[in-house]
């Protein structure tokens, strides 16, 4: 069997088989190419593609209920190009009242005015994202969140990974498909997405027409301002200055709600906290493409430009940290914030648990900035109300160049390519 047709393992597939064994019907979603169609069929049992096959169109419209049989768990794929299923899918999980009955995969969200009934009780929910360098080897893992959410020390015997690399891993990105792609390709490849993107799935995915230009702009935008708390205000200007293009605000709302439904970016929250502090916590999300890559393509720039633009491409780096911290968050049944307060004091990354627990992360592209990320650290746990910071597990500065150590202060300095779930 050749390398492109074997599965490779993800992080998500325990919580696919826990998910799938709790409810009737399980939801997959996740951007177009991540691999949830791959995962899923390792558990499916029959499939169905709505996007492809040439029975859905007349079934939809005659007899629904027979796009339901086949043994299961029955995989519909691509689900959301007929939105209607779900309340079918609904009521037949009513009807069976058994576990493992579905899985529905799906690349984009329905807009809100498609009317479905709540699948509280029948479907469980994964969210799926590219593949995290744990995934791809290019992590030992040694180092796990996991551990650190429990206030656990760990020791490694990592080796430093050269700051060529790292730009390589941003470019290429971590898109399964694209594993056994040289740069080059994985260059062309992710430039096309976009291209698809701009094209083709902005107007597809809302039944409007959206002008290719302005899409590409807005990306482009986004790409500058990756990883901050950028708002629509700043994304405008940015746009007339850099772009020399008009696009209104109510446009930018309108491409920004597309792109989220595409699942092509994936707001960071801000953290809501108590602390001994007069300053005000800020609300404002960062923004950050699902797969850092994207932001490489669609900035349309290459390995010297980021190795000549460290500015940029440290940005690019925390995000494609963050996006690594929700894999291994997700498999650790916590989610992924950051924090930001009145004074300035910013925290890059917060990974909280369901029950509490959390650890804060400083994202560090080398190893110069280390000093300040610790005291920043240090800083934001000495504000911290007593209630809070009795649930918090562990201080770290995730590094790309760098070697894991404890620091004498007790915070943690951790490689990227030492962390895992």
């Amino acid at each position: 069997m050749s390398s492109e047709l074997t599965y490779l393992s993800r992080i998500s597939d325990e919580a696919l088989k826990r998910k799938l064994d709790a409810s009737g019907a399980l939801l997959i979603r996740g951007m177009k190419a991540c691999g949830k169609t791959q995962s899923a069929k390792q558990l499916a049992a029959s499939m169905i593609s709505f996007d492809r096959d040439e029975q859905v169109p007349l079934l939809m419209e005659t007899a629904p209920e027979r796009l339901l049989l086949g043994d299961t768990p029955r995989l519909i794929d691509e689900w959301q190009e007929y939105p209607k299923i779900w309340n079918y899918v609904r009521h037949e999980v009513d009807l069976r009242n058994k576990t493992a009955q579905f899985i529905l995969t799906g690349s984009s969200n329905p807009e809100e005015s498609v009317k479905m009934h709540s699948g509280a009780g029948r479907f469980t929910v994964l969210d799926m994202r590219t593949m995290s360098w744990q995934e791809m080897g290019y992590s030992s893992g040694e180092i796990s969140l996991g551990n650190l959410l429990n206030g656990m020390s760990q020791a490694t015997s990592d080796t430093p990974t050269d700051l060529e690399c790292i730009v390589e891993r941003i470019i290429k990105g971590g898109f399964p498909g694209l594993l056994n792609k040289s740069l080059a390709q994985a260059i062309e490849i992710n430039r096309a997405y976009v291209d698809l993107l701009a094209e083709v799935d902005m107007s597809r995915v809302s039944e409007v027409k959206r002008n290719p230009e302005k899409v590409r702009s807005l990306l482009r935008a986004l790409a500058r301002n990756v990883a901050t708390t950028v708002d629509i205000t700043v994304l405008e200007k940015d746009i007339k200055l850099n772009e020399n293009t008009d696009i209104s605000r109510p446009t930018i709302y309108d491409y920004l709600e597309a792109l989220n439904r595409l699942m092509v970016i994936e707001d960071q929250p801000a953290w809501n906290a108590h602390i001994r502090s007069s300053a005000s916590l800020r609300k404002s999300a960062k923004r950050h493409f699902s797969d850092v890559a994207l932001a490489v393509a669609s900035l349309g720039i290459g390995k010297e430009a980021l190795l000549n633009d460290l500015k940029l491409t440290g940005f690019l780096f925390e995000s494609l940290v963050v996006h690594d911290l929700r894999v291994y968050a997700q498999a650790n049944d916590a989610k992924v914030y950051h924090y930001y307060d009145s004074t300035g004091l910013e925290v890059d990354a917060i990974v909280q648990k369901y029950s509490g627990e959390f650890c804060a992360f400083e994202i560090k592209l080398g190893i110069g900035q280390i000093d300040d990320a610790a005291n920043k650290l240090l800083k934001f746990a000495s504000i911290l109300e007593e209630s809070s910071s009795t649930k918090l597990q562990s201080l770290n500065v995730i590094t790309g160049t760098g070697l894991s150590y404890v620091r004498n202060d007790g915070v943690n300095v951790i490689a990227l390519s030492s962390l895992g779930f």
